[in-house]
């Protein structure tokens, strides 16, 4: 039976790569595979991009409302694997449905995306994920002290920040967001909210 996959992590660890990675194996092999991303999304358009440069068009853009089955039930003959770019984005209901397509259809779904926001809180569409996975892989990324980076802070015009909508897409009104070990997230972005309680 066809498995649910979800490799999540903080930012810059390179989980848009390994989604190029595997889609051209699948590709090179003669198997066909889908690509989708949210269309919250808004980096690239209908490609999905790399900080390293490297790109890949989409196939379906997934709207806020969009029933994944409905979106998928047409394209589905002779596909042998689902991709999925930024799935912290997508809503409760487009991660059962994934989840329930994945047996359903036997082909096996790998959702790429973040834990948590920038607040240390989970994404809505990364929750879901971790409880109906059937595999979990953490990819792992450096904080600038060195450490291990699992949390992910927003940064506006260079400094740290909790305030603002939950989602901004990076490089928009002078927004960056980067990778932060435990200790320099509780350092840079933990105290502002406590501080602010």
């Amino acid at each position: 039976m066809a498995k649910l996959i979800f490799n999540y992590s903080a930012m810059n660890s390179g989980k848009t790569m390994d989604l190029i990675r595997t889609a051209y194996n699948y590709e090179e092999n003669g198997l066909k595979v889908l690509i989708m991303k949210p269309k919250l999304d808004t980096k690239g358009g209908n490609t999905i991009v790399t900080r390293a440069g490297l790109n890949k068009n989409i196939d379906i853009s997934i709207k806020e409302n969009d029933k994944i089955i409905d979106l998928l039930k047409d394209k589905i003959k002779n596909i042998k694997c689902i991709f999925i770019d930024e799935a912290q984005f997508l809503t409760e209901n487009q991660v059962i449905d994934l989840f329930v397509f994945s047996k359903t259809y036997d082909i096996p779904i790998i959702c790429y995306g973040l834990r948590t926001n920038f607040r240390g809180e989970l994404f809505e569409g990364s929750k879901i994920l971790l409880a109906l996975s059937d595999e979990l892989n953490e990819f792992k990324t450096l904080c600038k002290c060195g450490e291990i980076a699992r949390y992910n802070a927003r940064k506006i015009n260079g400094e740290y920040t909790i305030d603002g909508d939950s989602v901004v897409i990076d490089g928009t009104n002078n927004i960056e967001y980067v990778p932060l070990c435990g200790k320099c997230f509780i350092d840079k972005v933990l105290k502002k909210k406590i501080l602010t309680k």
